[in-house]
């Protein structure tokens, strides 16, 4: 990562919520006030010039953002192969310019595909059904986490979320090591957003994602899975439901994947194995 290149985060940020005048009812009676709301900001990823893709995210830790969507959309295959990257802010939105090697450059423009990313979309622009599901090897990584200790990082999320505390309108992505210390969480308006940024601070930071599991506070989208899955995380944990492709591909990916991770109960709907205390069964490899 020493030849990777950021620009100073003091001038790459834009506040994540602003203030707003408001009327408030409540109980038969209407008064002024003032509120928190999340701001939502259209951010342009562009890869050596060329403008890729403009999603709608929260305007903070863009720089994580990129590399963990550059690295989950297999757009480069380590955090090396990001050689610069220059976060611009706009009147209109924010720009992340990026510098790629060019062997990956030039397999992004063979595969090149025009994308309008909304609030929550996961799958905007792919332009032929080859490009929905990718070619990933299952998850090697063996760890195993107790089932209390799921509690116990669910339980201390919370405490993380300070956007969400701010606004009420941001999902939280988190990374967890198996005794449950939560290590890293990224915030964002839109929860592939937040798992982006969460993939690409871990590996700004060196960390393997494979030594831990990930929670989500979202339901949990085959394209959760496959992000998760890009990352080598052995877990993905969702506060709400999986939808039957994720669970199918987290089946074929060796995911252990976890679904309405609620105080006191969650249930898991793919090798379970790795929960502590669920008798091992057959796997797939």
């Amino acid at each position: 990562m020493s030849s990777m290149t950021f620009s100073p985060d003091v001038s790459t940020s834009l506040p994540a919520s602003e203030r707003v005048a408001i009327e408030r009812w409540k109980q038969g009676a209407s008064e002024a006030g003032a509120d928190k709301v999340a701001v939502e900001t259209p951010v342009a990823l562009a890869y050596n010039g060329v403008s890729h893709t403009v999603m709608l995210a929260s305007p903070t830790d863009l720089e994580d953002f990129a590399l963990g969507f550059s690295l989950t959309e297999g757009i480069i295959e380590t955090p090396r192969q990001l050689r610069d990257i220059e976060v611009e802010t706009r009147e209109d939105g924010m720009v992340v310019q990026m510098t790629i090697a060019t062997e990956r450059f030039l397999m992004l423009q063979d595969h090149r595909r025009s994308m309008a990313g909304r609030t929550g979309c996961g799958l905007c622009g792919a332009d032929s059904l080859d490009q929905v599901v990718r070619d990933l090897p299952p998850v090697a990584a063996e760890v195993r986490f107790a089932p209390d200790a799921l509690q116990r990082a669910a339980a201390d999320l919370g405490g993380w979320q300070s956007l969400q505390r701010e606004t009420g309108a941001t999902h939280a992505a988190a990374w967890m090591d198996p005794s449950s210390k939560i290590l890293c969480v990224r915030e964002d308006v839109g929860r592939h957003n937040a798992l982006d940024k969460l993939i690409g601070a871990l590996a700004r930071r060196g960390i393997d994602g494979a030594a831990g599991g990930v929670l989500v506070t979202s339901r949990a989208s085959y394209e959760m899975v496959q992000k998760t899955v890009a990352a080598g995380a052995p877990l993905l944990a969702a506060v709400s439901a999986p939808t039957a492709l994720a669970i199918e591909r987290a089946q074929d990916w060796n995911l252990t994947l976890v679904g309405f991770l609620r105080p006191g109960s969650h249930v898991a709907y793919s090798h379970g194995w790795r929960l502590a205390t669920t008798v091992p069964k057959e796997r797939i490899a």
